[in-house]
């Protein structure tokens, strides 16, 4: 279950996913408060430890495919999140 509040998300007290974009999703695993960013579909290829609990999972080409954030709750502000897709400016 999620709650969508004026492109506010506030997670609820269980596992929550959400999906913006055409893929871009973000998990939220409350049994181990990992949270997983996935920006596209592409096959992982190589892991970095961006930090004792950040990862950074790359494709072939060396580009972001998602991020894991483990101890979430403790690493980032979590319980309440906003997304907003930005038109282009124009000239």
């Amino acid at each position: 279950m999620e709650y969508l509040f004026k492109g506010q998300l506030l997670f609820p007290k269980f596992n929550v996913s959400m999906k913006f974009s055409n893929y871009m999703t973000l998990l939220y695993f409350k049994d181990t408060d990992t949270l997983l960013i996935n920006f596209n579909k592409r096959e992982i290829h190589e892991t970095k430890d961006i930090s004792e609990n950040v990862l950074l999972e790359l494709d072939k080409s060396g580009n972001v495919v998602s991020m894991t954030i483990e101890h979430a709750t403790k690493q980032a502000e979590i319980t309440n999140f906003s997304f907003s897709q930005v038109s282009a400016l124009s000239a």
